[in-house]
């Protein structure tokens, strides 16, 4: 099978490509920048003539789509950018797949969810009208329609995930990445950070979500829609403390806040649906995966050592590999 990821150099399409290429498939990557490996295309998504490009010159069975803007913060400084990619690139590249007709899997986000206290199951849309809380999660929901919709009327056939807080080695450092590439990264530089106390979440070591993404390669349905999420619900704070204490930092430098605005509270999560079908089950701890996540950046930040995220992850083991590894 030869697989194309849109955004391939970026925290998830890292370890992705990686693994993939490990169980044997043909990866190739497409991102914003460039990058030296000979399966690698530079393009925007948001650029039709870049990316058919791609697909006149190569054949590709699956298409896992990452490629887009991320953030809530980010998606207000950079709104204009973030439309562009989210949007318009998921629009292009669905028109690109009625014409090449290849498998898609679209990386939506929890985001969508809004702030509901109903279980987040992946039903909960069909059942009320839920308010996207920001840019970045409006336009996720968005491109899920647009797939919806184009499944209906052209017949592409599409398999959306919602990722739940994915972390973990290769998330590099910015003001708009995740809390817990933040947190870490502040404590490593003895910078301050603020903690927002009533929020609660799922957090995803980025080894068990490409795992159960990988599995979509043996079993693929159209149409469907699963969340990816991790089973220990933790609050921000308890994130907070465990790097603390695993750097053995107090926390002087931390400003505690009740809530932070535009963005969801508390995420109540159901992972029933990607357990049946798609065997999730994921096996990393919040504290061994925020060591590991510590550990890889404080060789990038404090060592200066650029290595490489999955020296940090572990080895592609049996857990990974859908059961192939057994026939």
């Amino acid at each position: 099978m030869r697989i194309l990821i849109t955004g391939g150099l970026g925290t998830v399409g890292t370890v992705l490509s990686h693994y993939l290429r490990v169980k044997g498939f043909e990866v190739w990557t497409c991102d914003l920048v460039h990058c030296h490996h000979p399966q690698h295309i530079r393009c925007d998504v948001a650029h039709y003539r870049q990316l058919e490009r791609i697909f006149r010159e190569q054949a590709f069975d699956m298409v896992y789509h990452l490629a887009a803007e991320y953030g809530r913060w980010n998606g207000e400084d950079y709104y204009e950018q973030l439309w562009r990619s989210n949007v318009v690139g998921t629009k292009n590249m669905l028109r690109i797949q009625e014409t090449y007709k290849f498998k898609m899997v679209f990386a939506s986000t929890s985001e969508v969810y809004g702030d509901t206290n109903e279980l987040m199951s992946e039903d909960l849309m069909d059942k009320y009208e839920i308010r996207q809380l920001n840019d970045y999660a409006i336009s996720k929901w968005v491109g899920e329609m647009q797939i919806m919709n184009s499944s209906e009327i052209t017949g592409t056939e599409t398999v959306r995930v919602r990722l739940f807080n994915t972390y973990g080695p290769g998330e590099y450092f910015t003001p708009y990445r995740s809390a817990i590439c933040r947190f870490i990264y502040c404590a490593l530089k003895e910078l301050p950070y603020t903690v927002y106390l009533n929020h609660r979440r799922p957090s995803i070591y980025i080894k068990d979500a490409v795992t159960t993404l990988i599995r979509l390669t043996e079993n693929f349905t159209p149409g469907d829609v699963f969340n990816i999420g991790g089973y220990e619900n933790h609050t921000i704070k308890d994130v907070s403390d465990l790097i603390l204490e695993y750097l053995e930092k107090d926390d002087s430098l931390v400003s505690y806040a009740e809530v932070e605005p535009f963005t969801t509270r508390i995420k109540n999560l159901d992972t029933t649906k990607a357990q049946k079908k798609l065997n999730h089950s994921p096996q990393v701890t919040l504290e061994k995966g925020l060591v590991n996540t510590i550990d890889w950046m404080r060789r990038v930040y404090i060592d200066g050592v650029d290595v490489a995220p999955y020296s940090y992850i572990g080895e592609y083991d049996e857990y990974t590999c859908c059961g192939c590894a057994s026939r």
